[in-house]
């Protein structure tokens, strides 16, 4: 059989995911690359490919002719999703479609009670390797629909749903796909290439705005440390990259594991070798002979899970009074040379523009290098969603596509969806202002570091004073809507 296995084009528009990185897409790798050897496995991220999706999709349709084609899609990207399985059945009727990610897997039922249901064949809920390898094998003829664990398939036009499987035995998984069977390539942070490597899967704390626990329970399962070398040697010396982010949703909650490997990485001597990796702000702070072992085997950057400078919002989000531990891990990775991006959550219910403006300030006092900031978001099945709609705070129940972490589909008692939006951008102008790169950033990028600081920054500056001189905040506000609202709108694909 030939296989397509595809990503979305969907990106946040924010400079990070617009420009700064375009990372390869890890579910589909490992899924590619735990199909059969006797099916014939094809890889495409249209992030590389967001300008011209469907002439794209076109050719390589045409060229490969797929009998199965996999779709991988969030919430806010399954409406793009939806818009490629139809072009694809107008490309080659016959071809089989299977979905899956959180969205599927949260959202099955509804999905099959839809009339979106129509350009799907097959859906696959939780983790895919397994599932998507039978699949591809009954298709042709070597096993049977009815007794695959976690698959949905279609029995006289309507979904049936088999039981839900077991999480998999990590040990048992193949490496990821990584050469020219990939068709898109050119993944990079900043100018540097990059590719991903997972380590664990899961996570065991209580954060109840995510949707981690449906994917695979409140879990913790760890990949054989062989297999996580082995994985690294493919990336250093077959696919010559040196920098390398790691997937896991948090690696850092076995930290003797954690030590474990970086001595195994540190004993191998990769030469120029760079790490990035997120973890949770209770684990970094109380491990500091961890941070400082990761700090030798290579780790330059760590995404920490900051949230909130309001002890009762955290509260609210199952997270606890992290705010002592937040100042201590960062100060752990400064001590070692770490860059630290810290994420923070806006539009609690009890959030006003006073307490937005003092989130932001907690922030710059806490010393993160770089803050990467979203919107309190109702992702379908979490806890927070149903604590946010018994009180009435969900102002956006159902257009997904608007799910992304950058808009507000919330209320707080104070704002409304539109205010809560503006307070959300502005006070990080006033706040935070221009980024101005930090010892770390400069030390592992002096170029990109230099290009921003004295070309892109200044140049920047000087239109954005035009602006608000013509518009001020308000029109500045409005023009940045307006660019969003464009972000992940695909004009080759609007009659799908």
């Amino acid at each position: 059989m030939k296989i397509i296995l595809i990503s979305m084009p969907d990106v946040v528009p924010i400079i990070i995911h617009e420009t700064a990185f375009h990372l390869p897409n890890h579910g589909i790798a490992s899924i590619g690359g735990n199909i059969d050897d006797d099916h014939e496995v094809y890889l495409i991220d249209l992030i590389r490919k967001r300008r011209s999706i469907k002439s794209y999709l076109t050719k390589i349709i045409e060229k490969v002719k797929p009998d199965l084609v996999g779709l991988s899609a969030m919430a806010w990207q399954f409406d793009t999703c939806i818009k490629i399985a139809h072009l694809l059945k107008e490309l080659r009727p016959e071809v089989k479609i299977v979905i899956g990610g959180y969205h599927a897997t949260l959202m099955h039922e509804e999905i099959a009670a839809s009339g979106e249901a129509k350009w799907i064949d097959f859906m696959v809920r939780g983790e895919g390797e397994e599932a998507c390898r039978r699949l591809a094998n009954s298709l042709d003829g070597r096993d049977d629909l009815t007794a695959i664990p976690s698959l949905s398939y279609k029995k006289d036009g309507f979904f049936v749903h088999n039981p839900r499987g077991e999480n998999l035995d990590l040990s048992t998984l193949k490496l990821p796909i990584r050469d020219k069977r990939r068709l898109t390539w050119g993944y990079h942070i900043i100018y540097s290439k990059i590719e991903l490597v997972e380590t664990s899967r899961g996570c065991t704390r209580a954060c109840n705005f995510c949707s981690m626990r449906h994917m695979y329970g409140r879990t913790f399962r760890t990949f054989p440390l062989s297999r996580v070398l082995a994985d690294i040697d493919d990336i250093y010396y077959q696919r010559k990259t040196r920098w390398i982010m790691i997937t896991d949703d948090n690696m850092v909650l076995n930290p003797s594991r954690v030590i474990e490997l970086c001595d195994a990485i540190i004993a191998r001597k990769y030469k120029g070798l760079n790490l990035v990796v997120q973890a949770d702000c209770v684990s970094m702070a109380s491990n500091e002979e961890m941070v400082a072992k990761m700090a030798e085997a290579g780790f330059r950057s760590v995404f920490l899970g900051i949230e909130n400078g309001s002890v009762k919002n955290l509260s609210s989000a199952g997270k606890g009074d992290i705010t002592s531990y937040s100042r201590k891990a960062i100060d752990n990775c400064h001590k070692y040379g770490m860059m630290v991006i810290g994420g923070l959550i806006f539009g609690f219910a009890d959030d006003d523009a006073e307490s937005i403006r003092e989130n932001y300030e907690f922030f710059k006092d806490i010393g993160a290098d770089a803050a990467y900031c979203q919107v309190l978001t109702p992702y379908p099945k979490t806890a927070m969603r149903e604590q946010l709609l018994s009180q009435g705070l969900v102002t956006n129940q159902t257009d997904y596509k608007k799910y992304n972490g950058l808009w507000a589909n919330v209320r707080t008692k104070y704002l409304d969806a539109e205010q809560l939006q503006y307070q959300f951008w502005y006070q990080r102008q006033v706040v935070l202002g221009w980024w101005n790169p930090p010892a770390q950033a400069k030390g592992q990028g002096w170029l990109w570091t230099s290009i921003w600081r004295f070309l892109f920054k200044p140049l920047l500056k000087m239109h954005y004073r035009r602006v608000m001189k013509k518009y001020g905040w308000e029109g500045r506000y409005q023009k940045e809507v307006a660019r969003w609202e464009r972000m992940n709108h695909f004009t080759d694909l609007e009659h799908y």
